[in-house]
């Protein structure tokens, strides 16, 4: 969690310093707006993140109860 937390943050503050300067700021704009990123991108990947980890948790957990609810499928019967 904390790897995409900073993983974000770094992404976000690139991206929007990056964008700044690109628009012809002052450096102390460029480094307001950098650190603005910082905390949104933080936040949105954070939040990403919450949701693509319950999504593998819920299909881990409805496939192990398709699993358990049909034993016989997943044995072969044998021919005579």
């Amino acid at each position: 969690m904390k790897f995409v937390f900073l993983a974000g943050g770094f992404a976000g503050f690139v991206a929007t310093s990056a964008g700044s300067y690109w628009a012809g700021h002052q450096p102390d704009r460029i480094l307001f707006d950098g650190a603005v990123g910082c905390l949104v991108g933080a936040l949105l990947f954070r939040w990403f993140w919450t949701v693509l980890v319950r999504g593998m948790r819920e299909t881990i957990l409805l496939r192990h109860a398709a699993a358990a609810a049909t034993p016989a499928a997943a044995t072969p019967t044998p021919k005579k």
